[in-house]
Formats: structure tokens, C-alpha cells, sequence
């Protein structure tokens, strides 16, 4: 039955891979457990109900994605999403966190509208090809950022911004011997390798601690005091009907929020789904996926379920790579996600103490250095191809955004285009675009 619904021969795959791979997108994708939480609780939510609405709203949203549209993605609250939500909606603007939810709800319902309309896939034919390969590589770029910031390897500096932190620390020294391990394993040709680098890694950091070797460093792997508990706090469900009534009492207050939202999650969204698409090997020759649009529109569900649920956007996670770069390819893997998201309502000790930040982040550098082999099929001969594709890559690991590295892409495109003499080759879309982008990175949203 399975076979029949998710055509497991057709796409490569097995079901022993598809299980192998849910629980390895979970287990890089569980750290949002740890740290929406912390996050939103500066909004004045609290840290108990959002660690339940988190694992809610990702478990039901994985599933949703893995029935409707067979594609391998997890999907949890987004980080950015996350901190405009808190940072600026909440705070900077001084709006409350049920009207936070609230904006989130009707940016998601948009963002629906826009994808039944086919404006998306209208908007998404405008973008070239190249630009589309080169954000992709991008994200492969930031995915190593991500691992390599978690593990210590690359710490803050004043003086120069970013520094390589000391390679003897504890989670440094774990995730170099973690990458070692997975990248031994991928290089044997060793079945789930990713999933097994992850489990040897946790391993080997709880022998480091046990042998006193970054006892107290919260970020090493430990043993919790209880594996099971049940910690059911549903006080934040629902709150978003609370915020409709101070959301729309303020016209330019609700454009300004709502269409922040939405603009950020659409190309965020965009950027994610169509590069984990063409790893699955789901891009045709036309640069078009299949099943894509249900794939956009199991994600506007999403962030509707995420604002029910008490907490900010739920949308595709760019570390659903590494459950591809396993092998998964059906929507299984996103089922067997969503059910490790449920689950982690009773074993959350467990799983927040075991797989932290540096044994996830030998899989998050390992699934980016695979990913930016979509690099050799970008034609870098061309100067307005190559700047634009140089400035996604660049942009998008130093501005820690995947929409930033976009806008960007699109601006340093139309520059060049104009420069080369080539500007009637660009759409009006591509004009439009490039404006909005404009907007965006120079006045902000």
C-alpha cells in the first residue's frame, strides 16, 4: 500500500531509506525545539506553550507535506521568520503577540491565494535558470555557515567580524571529528551514512563528557535526568483569534506587518522548495518541478497551523537536505518527521540533550558541500550571470538570510544586464522584481 502511494521504485528508494531519512531531517531540524522557545518568549509568550506549539504545528505540517505532496521536507517554525516575528512585530512595532499570530494567519492565507492562482509559478518563470542554480548553491553555502556558527568553529569577532573560534574547545574538536566520521562513511558508499555520522557523533561527545572533557558546556551531548515527560501547555492555541481585532483597527499597521511576512516567507519559501526539489531530482529540463505547487501550498497550510497553534510561520527547513542527501525522495520522509516532532512532546529531555548543535552540524556541512554542486551547471562565462550568482552566495551566509542573498542576486542581475546592453532581454517581471527587491534591501519592510 505504501509502495502504491508513494511510488518508493519510481523515485529511487526504499522504505527502510525513507525511515532512515524522516529521522535524520528531524534530528538536524531539532534544534527550533531549543531555540523558538528562547526566542519567542522575548515577545512575552511562554516557553513551555511554545515548545509544545513548535512540536505541534512541525508534526502536523510535515505530515500535511508528506500526504499531499509527496515531497521530502520537514517544516517548522523558520529562523528569521521567527525573529521578525519577535524583534520586530512584537517589540520594535509594539504590537502584541496575539496580533503577531494573527498577521501570520493572514499572510498565510495570501500566500495560499497566491499559489491557487498560479502568480507563484508565474513569478517563479520569470527567475533564470542560473539564478535559480546559484541560490540553490547558496543555501548549500549557508547550510555550512549554520553547522560550522553552531559547532564554534566560527565565532563572533569585533575586530574582524568573524573569527575561527579555538579547534580545541569541546564542540569544535566533536563536530570535526563528527564531519570526519560522516565524511568516511559517505565516501564508503555506507547506507544512511548521514544518519549514522549523527548517532556515532552523539556518542562520541557523551563519552567526552562522561570523561569530563566539556562537562558543563550546555552544548555538549549529556545523559538527561528523565528521558520521558509530559509537558502539555496548549495556553497559546487559538490566540491568534484574540489579535484580529488590533490587527485590523490599524490599516497601515496590518499592510506593513502582513506584507513583511509574506515577502519574506514567499522567497524564503521559493529558495528552499525548488532547490530541495532539484536535489530530489524533481526539476525537469524546463526548470519546472513536479507536484511543486502542492508542495507551496502544504506550506501556506503550514503557517496557518503554526498561528492556530501559537507560534510564528512554519515553513519548509533548508535541513531537510540532509534526509535527501540520505536518500529520501517521498513523502514518507516528511511523515516519519512529523511523527518524531509529535513524539518529542515525551522524550523532549532526551533529544534536546542528545542531539545539539555540534553533533547536527557535521550534517548540516556535509549536505552544503554536496549542494553546491549546482554551481557547474551555472554558466559563469557570462559577467552578468557570474556577479549575480557570486552575489546570492555571498550575501545570503553574510547577511544570514536566504532572502537577502535573493534580493541581492536580482539587483546585482538587472546592473549587469543594463550594463552589458542587454536590458530588453529582461521581462517586465524581472523589472517589477528587481524593484521590489530594491525596496526591500535599501528601505527595508
Amino acid at each position: 500500500m505504501l509502495d502504491n502511494f508513494f511510488k518508493f521504485e519510481e523515485n529511487g528508494t526504499d522504505f527502510k531509506t525513507e525511515i532512515f531519512a524522516g529521522i535524520t531531517t528531524f534530528l538536524a531540524m531539532a534544534y527550533i525545539l531549543g531555540v523558538n522557545p528562547t526566542m519567542l518568549a522575548d515577545g512575552g509568550m511562554p516557553a513551555t506553550g511554545i515548545f509544545f506549539s513548535t512540536a505541534i504545528a512541525s508534526g502536523i505540517a510535515c505530515i500535511i507535506m508528506g500526504l499531499v505532496s509527496k515531497y521530502p521536507i520537514g517544516l517548522a517554525p523558520g529562523m528569521g521568520l521567527n525573529a521578525l516575528f519577535t524583534y520586530t512585530i512584537i517589540i520594535a512595532m509594539g504590537n502584541t503577540w496575539e496580533t503577531a499570530l494573527a498577521a501570520v494567519f493572514v499572510s498565510s492565507i495570501i500566500f495560499i491565494i497566491i499559489t491557487i492562482s498560479g502568480l507563484r509559478e508565474a513569478i517563479l518563470n520569470i527567475i533564470p535558470v542560473d539564478l535559480k542554480l546559484g541560490i540553490g548553491a547558496g543555501i548549500g553555502f549557508f547550510l555550512a555557515f549554520l553547522g560550522l556558527k553552531g559547532a564554534g568553529i566560527i565565532v563572533s569577532n569585533p575586530s574582524t567580524i568573524v573569527s575561527m573560534g579555538s579547534l580545541l574547545s569541546p564542540t569544535a574538536l566533536l563536530t570535526i571529528i563528527g564531519i570526519m566520521v560522516t565524511m568516511i562513511l559517505f565516501v564508503q558508499k555506507v547506507p544512511a551514512a548521514v544518519f549514522f555520522g549523527l548517532v556515532e557523533t552523539a556518542i562520541i561527545g557523551l563519552i567526552f563528557t562522561y570523561i569530563g572533557f566539556g562537562t558543563g558546556n550546555p552544548l555538549m551531548p549529556s545523559l538527561p535526568q528523565y528521558i520521558i515527560s509530559f509537558n502539555f501547555d496548549t495556553t497559546l492555541f487559538f490566540g491568534f483569534a484574540r489579535g484580529f481585532g488590533q490587527l485590523f483597527s490599524n490599516i497601515p499597521n496590518l499592510i506593513m506587518i502582513v506584507f513583511s511576512l509574506l515577502f519574506v516567507t514567499f522567497f524564503d519559501t521559493t529558495g528552499t522548495l525548488i532547490t530541495l526539489g532539484r536535489q530530489c531530482g524533481f526539476i525537469d529540463e524546463d526548470g519546472k518541478a513536479k507536484n511543486i505547487e502542492k508542495a507551496f501550498l502544504s506550506d501556506g497550510v503550514a503557517g496557518m497551523i503554526g498561528s492556530i497553534c501559537g507560534t510564528s510561520t512554519v515553513t519548509a527547513f533548508v535541513e531537510s537536505a540532509t534526509g535527501i542527501g540520505l536518500g529520501g525522495r517521498t513523502g514518507l520522509t516528511s511523515i516519519v518527521t512529523g511523527i518524531f516532532f509529535i513524539l518529542s512532546i515525551f522524550f523532549a529531555p532526551l533529544i534536546l540533550s542528545l542531539f545539539t548543535a555540534p553533533v547536527t552540524a557535521s550534517a548540516l556541512i556535509i549536505v552544503g558541500f554536496l549542494m553546491i554542486e549546482q554551481l557547474k551547471e551555472v554558466n559563469l562565462d557570462n559577467i552578468d550571470i557570474a556577479s549575480s550568482v557570486f552575489m546570492t552566495i555571498i550575501m545570503m551566509v553574510l547577511g544570514y538570510s536566504i532572502s537577502l542573498g535573493i534580493a541581492w542576486g536580482f539587483l546585482t542581475y538587472a546592473v549587469a544586464t543594463v550594463a552589458m546592453g542587454k536590458y530588453r532581454e529582461m521581462s517586465w517581471g524581472m523589472w517589477i522584481l528587481t524593484i521590489v527587491f530594491i525596496i526591500y534591501l535599501f528601505f527595508g519592510l
